[in-house]
């Protein structure tokens, strides 16, 4: 089993094809959850894993499953996946490696003729990213519990569509599958890093031992409309004079928790938003993030009041609403542990490290043990259309999948 090894020309195909739909002018992909063009890439994907002799099924929520079944009658699967979907101005690699990865894996034990004990499974989970609809993570999440498919179902994007209508509109609303977690023995998710660490420190493959905690916040400020000419700057109650200086703040704040503090401010709405009116409503969407669960938490003290702080004096109205909160994680020794000897077996270069960004294993690790594997990508760019990742490490790192996944299954 030492010597078996993907086809990784096949596997660049795979990820080369899948960009077609969805492709940009600028190289990238623009393939939002549940949108028409995801819905292709969901169709292509599942002709693959039928092709490859994989038993398919849907979920409530969307979740695809391709089975490769064993010969004994163990039930319990070892799966490995991720999405299909991007951002609006997202790259060829960003989820969809994982999940090609995965039915990469199956086509390669089926070449060898290589059965396992346990099946093997891979999964397309819905709306990782939480570009359409808010939040991230919200396939999986509801399959391992976390939110309530009522919950799933109603999230709705910007124009008012709700998930469950959208996945009607595009044939994979699942009827028969319940969303909730199956018996599963072990998960694995393969995704480039996003992040330069891998590239900075010349290793081929991160073996991740946990995800960074995040918390989403929308800061609402509200001031008092006026007349841009007349009213002198030391009378108004603008928020966002308030909204400057609370990012600011949040600036620093991060810089006393480096290095792997993080604070992103993503969106900003002003309302009415007129040009010669000062606002009466500012929302600001915050991002904040740390490996330490306890570090974050003193964060979200500091947020909280520096929000306090500011607004007070300058006599605007606030409320922080809590969008959403991803508890740091750790990830299970045994599954490590299998990632570990399968680069060491593989002779690739590695680091161990945390997840800068959320993952769908977040929410599977509630549920069963999991463990992530990344490859480097370039310059550390990711939620860009030139997301770029070599043939080699595609390679490398989809080969350690399948070697950690053969540990674990047999």
């Amino acid at each position: 089993m030492r010597e078996l090894r993907i086809n990784g020309d096949r596997l660049w195909a795979s990820i080369m094809e899948m960009a077609e739909i969805g492709g940009t002018s600028d190289g990238g992909c623009n393939r939002q959850a549940l949108t028409e063009l995801d819905k292709q890439g969901r169709n292509l994907f599942v002709t693959w894993c039928k092709d490859a002799g994989c038993t398919v099924t849907v979920d409530a929520m969307g979740n695809i499953f391709a089975r490769r079944h064993g010969p004994g009658k163990n039930t319990s699967a070892v799966i490995t996946g991720s999405h299909l979907d991007t951002q609006p101005t997202g790259g060829k690699f960003d989820g969809v490696y994982g999940v090609l990865a995965g039915l990469e894996v199956i086509r390669t034990l089926n070449d060898a003729n290589v059965e396992t004990t346990h099946p093997i499974e891979v999964v397309c989970w819905t709306n990782e990213e939480g570009a359409r609809f808010s939040p991230a993570l919200i396939g999986s999440g509801v399959w391992s519990g976390v939110f309530e498919l009522e919950y799933g179902h109603s999230r709705l994007d910007k124009q008012g569509i709700s998930i469950k209508q959208s996945l009607e509109d595009i044939g994979y609303l699942g009827e028969t599958a319940a969303a909730s977690s199956k018996n599963i023995k072990a998960a694995f998710e393969l995704h480039i890093e996003q992040g330069p660490i891998l590239e900075d420190k010349g290793k081929q493959i991160g073996i991740v031992s946990g995800v960074q905690g995040m918390n989403w916040y929308d800061v609402t400020l509200v001031g008092v409309p006026c007349h841009a000419g007349p009213s002198p700057m030391d009378v108004r109650v603008d928020p966002v004079m308030g909204a400057a200086k609370i990012i600011n703040r949040l600036y620093k704040l991060v810089d006393q928790y480096k290095p792997w503090s993080r604070v992103t401010f993503g969106d900003i709405k002003v309302e009415p938003g007129v040009r010669n009116t000062v606002p009466k409503k500012l929302i600001l969407s915050v991002d904040l993030r740390h490996p330490d669960q306890n570090t974050l938490n003193r964060m979200d003290l500091d947020l909280r009041a520096i929000v306090e702080e500011i607004c007070t004096p300058l006599m605007i109205d606030y409320q922080i609403f809590d969008e959403w909160a991803s508890q740091a994680v750790s990830f299970a020794e045994s599954c490590i542990n299998a990632v570990r000897q399968s680069v060491s077996e593989l002779d690739y270069s590695s680091e161990e490290m945390f997840s800068g960004a959320g993952h769908d294993s977040v929410y599977v690790s509630r549920v069963a043990p999991t463990s992530m594997i990344f490859i480097p990508c370039e310059g550390g760019i990711s939620h860009n259309a030139s997301e770029k990742a070599t043939p080699a490490d595609i390679e490398a790192g989809c080969n350690v999948l399948l070697h950690a996944m053969l540990k674990t299954a047999s």
